[in-house]
């Protein structure tokens, strides 16, 4: 999950911090009884003002509210330390928000109040004559047409809280993880021909900044304008490292529209950050890989044959990945830092630049491609600890080895959200299917 801080308008829910339209009775994401409890007074969420940030304290994050107005234009900021992970460093740090920085990792509650459960388990609701569906939460109220239980108002498992898909020899997983109330994360895949007649498959995978406004929407716009973008560009003949380049610039014009988008959404709340979100894609063709990303996913290469050496193929958009290439810290010390986490690259109209990164790559033996979030590589950080967590049968199972993946990061806390694509190399001939 990338995270930039929360600078909400809106009333939001006393539970969970979702944002509330007028007239709600329950919250739209956990289902909390809003007509017997009162919002929560004294709220006092983060806020970062060009580089100055006001934590909040402990007991503040259960239940966010309406923040207090940010300091007047010119006031002095108050100096702050590093904090905890999701915290801003003071000014005078190498990690200062002055050269365009966006902290992950905020504090959060152990667990959030009416949770649905563990995803990996089919939720085992009642049988009932007809149509009826009967809450997953309760097991005993009917469901209304718009997802919430009568009985308790527990709102149900939404359509993103699990995706798996498979394209082709090409397949995704993605899970709203165990400790988040939605999934911000969105995938596209797709496979289609070169003018050779020689396949290519597509794999991207988004993850939104959490605390932007609607990054679900943010990272679905992106992860389709990419991918859409892919397979129409490869067919025509465009390189595929081209190809990949474009399709960024696509996707951030995709993202950067949802900053206007609807025509109420600022009116509402004009103090909220745009849409954003971060991505990495793979294109894998007979004999050439090809990678793109802005941000803090990744993409591994895991060869077949385990006794050759696993890869990471991106470098992080990152506090961490900044500390590691100026030769400040090893990249074990960067990443134990609590500000390992802060992104200098992302997709939105707040973005101060658009750099795409694209690499190509010519693998001399076959394997798989990992393309994923931090949701997943933050339980397999390093290339080897990637390399273990792959089945061997990956090539020929890619959503077996996705669900996999998604299951060893669920495993190891699921503290955010989790997407992972697997891409066989090469690509197999099209019409061949997995074993």
């Amino acid at each position: 999950m990338s995270q930039m801080p929360r600078q909400a308008a809106l009333p939001t829910c006393p539970s969970c911090a979702e944002p509330l339209d007028a007239g709600d009775r329950f919250c739209g994401a956990c289902g909390y009884d809003l007509s017997v409890v009162p919002p929560r007074p004294q709220d006092h969420p983060t806020l970062t003002m060009n580089g100055a940030a006001v934590p909040a304290p402990p007991e503040a994050l259960a239940g966010w509210a309406t923040p207090p107005a940010p300091p007047a234009a010119g006031a002095p900021a108050p100096p702050q330390a590093a904090g905890p992970a999701g915290s801003v460093p003071s000014p005078g740090s190498p990690a200062s928000p002055a050269s365009g920085v966006r902290f992950d990792r905020p504090a959060e509650p152990e667990e959030y109040p009416l949770q649905a459960p563990d995803p990996r388990v089919a939720a085992e609701a009642v049988t009932v004559s007809g149509p009826a569906k009967v809450c997953v939460a309760c097991r005993a109220g009917r469901v209304d047409d718009d997802g919430y239980c009568e009985n308790c108002g527990h709102a149900q498992p939404r359509e993103r809280d699990h995706m798996e898909l498979e394209s082709g020899p090409v397949a995704a997983v993605s899970d709203r993880g165990l400790r988040h109330h939605r999934n911000e994360d969105a995938f596209g895949l797709g496979h289609t021909t070169l003018p050779d007649g020689s396949p290519a498959l597509v794999a991207v995978v988004c993850d939104g900044v959490s605390s932007a406004t609607r990054p679900d929407d943010a990272s679905m716009a992106a992860s389709r304008a990419a991918s859409e973008s892919l397979l129409a560009a490869l067919p025509q003949g465009a390189h595929p490292q081209q190809a990949m380049h474009e399709a960024i610039v696509a996707a951030s014009h995709a993202v950067n529209a949802l900053a206007d988008e609807p025509a109420t959404a600022r009116e509402h709340a004009p103090h909220q950050n745009s849409p954003a979100c971060t991505l990495v894609g793979a294109v894998v063709t007979s004999g050439l890989l090809v990678v793109g990303w802005v941000g803090d996913s990744r993409v591994y290469w895991v060869p077949a044959d385990r006794g050759a050496p696993p890869a990471r193929l991106t470098e992080d958009d990152s506090w961490a990945a900044q500390m590691v290439a100026a030769g400040l810290m090893s990249e074990a010390e960067a990443y134990a830092d609590e500000r390992a986490h802060a992104i200098t690259g992302w997709l939105g109209a707040d973005a101060y630049e658009l750099e795409p990164h694209t690499a190509s790559f010519k693998p001399d033996r076959p394997g798989v491609v990992v393309v994923c979030t931090d949701g997943l590589w933050n339980y397999a950080e390093a290339a080897e600890e990637m390399a273990e967590v792959v089945p061997l049968d990956a090539a020929v199972r890619p959503l077996h080895c996705a669900q996999v993946l998604v299951g060893h990061a669920l495993d190891g806390g699921g503290h955010d959200n989790v997407t992972v694509a697997v891409v066989p190399f090469p690509a197999p001939p099209q019409g061949a299917g997995n074993a």
